[in-house]
């Protein structure tokens, strides 16, 4: 009986296994290459975290690939012309972007894969009418921009007003590329090319409280992926409190039971400081928090501290206000790490500070140390 089971058990979890991981097949047909080459498949292709998932000698002009993945991998066709081992990313190499997905693929082209198609994806296929829609136009733009600054002397590619018309001009094509990505997301919710996109966003340093709802139309496939899922976190973990982002508004009352709202403090710069007395690093951090404070209070700055003190422990918490010499406002309802602020703030560890700009939004988070100094001095000097 025990054999029996064990072996049902080995079936289920191989069964299990195989729908988790599905196949893909990748052939890359260059006839005109009649050198030989070596062919790479790399993800991340370009970054520091790059990595070759395989590699193939192009023989008679055909290389082919066979691997699994557990959804759709973007990935870079590297070819190598002299047939050497290397793999590293230069602007002049011949290389093609794919999505490998389970599917039979073949890239066809003549001496090149920079100018091969792609055939038998359904991903790949709706990429071209992506690229064409949302990326083809910003990206000639960019060409544009790359090509003045290379046709620009080089003695004077330094010049303050030539880079600050450079980036302009850069920001302004961004801007306009990613309002086209959050169009084709709307359009297309059941898209992975949307969830790849929707990703992109996130990592760009847009607003990504604005995200949220559009990550909510995705289709609940997309959304439950490992992809999806990690983009989840990044959208509820850090979304309403990320950098740029307007600081959620609360009430708490102070040491004196009178309640205190964080607009009131609207037209100041104000470091919301997250700590708790029986919290050892953020007592120690409390002498850096007052010498800063005492620097810049004069200067448009002020302090808010919210204490993640528990319940009953009201004397513990007004004892370390006085004995780290804590003279600025502090609020607390003394409910532990339940503490509404903290949750508010996504607050699952302390001490934890967020700076907020006059205007309320937040423009830097967990300043310690020496850093919390230099950008007060940055800022307020």
């Amino acid at each position: 009986m025990k054999t029996f089971i064990s072996t049902g058990i080995a079936m289920l979890l191989a069964f299990a296994l195989k729908a988790q991981n599905s196949d893909y097949q990748l052939t890359v047909k260059l006839p005109a290459q009649k050198t030989p080459a070596m062919v790479y498949l790399i993800e991340n292709y370009g970054w520091s975290n790059n990595k070759t998932i395989d590699s193939a000698k192009l023989v008679n002009g055909t290389a082919s690939f066979k691997g699994m993945v557990t959804e759709p991998l973007k990935a870079y066709i590297l070819l190598n012309h002299s047939g050497k081992d290397a793999d590293k990313w230069k602007p002049d190499n011949d290389a093609l972007m794919v999505y490998l997905e389970p599917a039979a693929m073949v890239v066809s082209g003549q001496d090149s894969v920079k100018t091969a198609k792609i055939a038998g994806s359904a991903l790949n296929d709706a990429y071209v009418q992506y690229y064409n829609t949302v990326l083809s136009d910003g990206n000639k733009v960019l060409a544009k921009i790359n090509a003045d600054y290379l046709a620009k002397p080089a003695d004077q590619r330094g010049d303050k007003a030539f880079q600050a018309g450079l980036m302009a001009r850069v920001s302004q094509v961004t801007k306009r590329t990613d309002s086209l990505k959050l169009v084709y997301i709307k359009q297309h919710p059941d898209s992975q090319l949307s969830l790849f996109a929707l990703q992109e966003l996130a990592g760009a340093g847009v607003d990504i409280t604005k995200l949220t709802p559009v990550y909510k139309q995705l289709n609940p496939s997309l959304k439950s992926s490992s992809t999806g899922k990690k983009l989840a976190l990044i959208l509820d973990e850090y979304g309403p409190t990320s950098i740029g982002a307007l600081a959620p508004d609360f009430t708490q009352n102070d040491v004196s039971d009178k309640p205190v709202k964080l607009s009131d403090f609207r037209g100041k710069y104000v470091l919301l400081d997250f700590w708790a007395s029986w919290c050892g690093p953020c007592r120690a951090e409390n002498p850096n928090v007052v010498k800063q404070y005492n620097r810049f209070k004069n200067k448009n700055f002020t302090v808010l501290g919210v204490s993640l003190d528990q319940p009953g422990k009201k004397a513990a918490w007004l004892a370390a206000i006085k004995s780290d010499g804590l003279s600025w406002t502090q609020v607390s309802d003394l409910q532990f790490w339940n503490n509404a602020v903290a949750r508010a703030y996504n607050i699952r560890s302390v001490p934890q500070n967020f700076l907020i700009d006059p205007a309320g939004k937040i423009i830097a988070k967990n300043l310690r140390g020496d850093a919390l100094g230099e950008k007060l001095e940055a800022i307020l000097k």
